[in-house]
């Protein structure tokens, strides 16, 4: 739900906190404008003179003050460690299937994390919604750390897949729960400075994560890149778990969303359909574009099942945010896949330069999440709105960087644009979709639009992988791949206002 004209909508079950809170900063005058069932709905109007300073400062105190400062940092933390994961396993993956002796089977440990995710994120918002977040908040990160576990004592490729698939399932399942522990601990007025810290959690490991998880790697054991991150597990679940017990069990009168038909069966077709895909995406043969196509083909009925009523209508509320959390996530973690190879295979920069431009475009979307947070009463659909614009302006901007007569130093600046794009995209969609979410929907709601981010972006990555076979070169096949993710970006320009719709009806299946 969107605020314009000096007036920040406060909506949720926390309203008569959010007047109280207002009032003693601006003496608002709250008008409730609650006509039904649903969330509550109030209006507060803050007078110009109220300084932002006075407005962070509270919203510090909320996340950083003792009631709250350790569930605050044990969510970045859970954030970090799936992040830290996903950026550091790369870069150990050579040496971890040569020592294996399975470097044939190199996609496989990331085929598995994918395609367990993808089960662990479908179950794990079903679950939230029925029980609540309390024991999915301690499950979930228990099996990522037991797969962290069984990965860092492999001594053979099936240890390593079976360590790969714990992981994938508590880290999809851990990702929908913070987010409705969000949802149930923290008021409407932080929430986007929690998006902000949520983002930001992601930029260190990226920073640190590769070189970090090589020096390890060569310095000690490829082990170690699993089993040193164990510990962290344990002090993210210590300091999340006195806020999950809290928060009680659910109220047993509270509707929950009815089990959909077919859901157990789209779970795995979606789960065997990323697996094909992210194959596919590591792959250049005919075989592979043959494989995506049939993947492709597989997810659509899963995603009628799994996804909101309306997505791929782009309908007004939930179901345009969970369509633009895929377009965000899609278009922008396809470029990134593969704007290595386009700086190192077409313009023969060496692979640490390739990497600077990842740099750039991280530290923009952090920028970017942070400034958001600190400005909480800004219209979240036009902050959408915004964040694809430059999406799509630095993805355009592809156009001149991916043919051989391209200018490469063009990517870094680019790819900072994107970056802040996303920052403001990203996080004005989980505001919006927490917003617009009744009790008993932000699981399946939270679910979905994770769902829509894994599968476009395994949809897009392999697509890239297709052009690839189909073309034989990285000049000619990206700048294809870059037209396409350019349109949709400008898709997303044009359904952002669709965001700031009135509260959808629960997926009926």
């Amino acid at each position: 739900m969107g605020e314009a004209g000096g007036q920040g909508r406060e909506a949720g079950t926390d309203g008569a906190d959010v007047v109280a809170h207002r009032a003693s900063l601006a003496r608002a005058n709250p008008v409730d404008l609650n006509t039904g069932a649903g969330p509550r709905l109030v209006v507060v109007s803050v007078p110009a003179e109220i300084p932002d300073s006075a407005v962070r400062t509270a919203v510090r105190t909320e996340l950083f003050g003792p009631a709250r400062r350790a569930t605050t940092i044990g969510l970045v933390l859970l954030i970090s460690l799936i992040a830290f994961e996903a950026m550091g396993v790369g870069t150990a993956m050579p040496a971890i299937v040569a020592d294996l002796g399975a470097v044939s089977h190199y996609a496989w440990p990331f085929v598995a994390f994918m395609a367990s995710a993808v089960i662990g994120t479908v179950l794990g918002g079903r679950w939230c919604d029925v029980a609540g977040p309390r024991v999915p908040l301690v499950v979930a990160p228990t099996l990522f750390g037991a797969g962290l576990i069984v990965a860092g004592t492999a001594d053979g490729m099936g240890q390593l897949l079976v360590g790969r698939f714990l992981q994938g399932l508590g880290a999809g399942a851990q990702g929908v729960a913070v987010y409705v522990l969000v949802a149930a601990v923290y008021p409407q007025r932080v929430r986007p400075a929690v998006f902000g810290l949520i983002s930001s959690a992601w930029v260190l490991p990226a920073l640190i994560g590769p070189p970090v998880s090589g020096i390890v790697t060569e310095r000690l054991s490829w082990h170690w890149v699993f089993l040193g991150l164990v510990p962290v597990v344990l002090l993210a679940v210590a300091l999340v778990a006195p806020a999950a017990r809290r928060l009680g069990p659910p109220d047993p009168g509270r509707a929950t969303p009815p089990a959909r038909r077919g859901f157990a069966l789209a779970a795995v077709g979606a789960a065997a359909g990323v697996s094909a895909l992210s194959w596919a995406s590591q792959q250049t043969s005919t075989l592979a574009a043959v494989v995506a196509a049939g993947a492709a083909v597989l997810l659509v009925p899963s995603m009628r099942r799994l996804l909101p009523v309306g997505v791929f209508r782009a309908r007004r509320g939930v179901p345009t945010l969970v369509a633009a959390r895929g377009l965000l996530a899609g278009t922008f973690f396809t470029v990134n896949s593969y704007l290595p190879l386009m700086l190192a295979d077409t313009h023969r920069w060496s692979l640490t330069m390739a990497g600077v431009p990842l740099l750039v475009g991280s530290l923009g979307w952090s920028a970017a999440a942070a400034w958001q947070g600190r400005h909480p009463g800004l219209a979240r659909h036009r902050l959408l709105r915004a964040g694809f614009c430059l999406l799509a302006a630095g993805t355009a901007g592809m156009l001149l960087v991916a043919p051989a007569w391209g200018v490469p130093w063009l990517a870094a600046p680019l790819w900072a644009l994107a970056g802040l794009g996303m920052g403001l995209g990203f996080s004005s969609v989980a505001y919006l979709l927490l917003a617009q979410s009744a009790p008993g929907e932000v699981g399946f709601h939270s679910s979905a639009a994770q769902l829509s981010d894994q599968l476009t972006t395994a949809l897009m990555i392999a697509v890239g992988g297709g052009l690839l076979a189909l073309f034989g070169s990285a000049a000619s096949a990206l700048p294809v791949l870059v037209a396409g993710l350019t349109a949709m970006a400008v898709i997303g320009v044009l359904v952002a206002g669709r965001t700031a719709g009135e509260h959808p009806d629960v997926n009926p299946g």
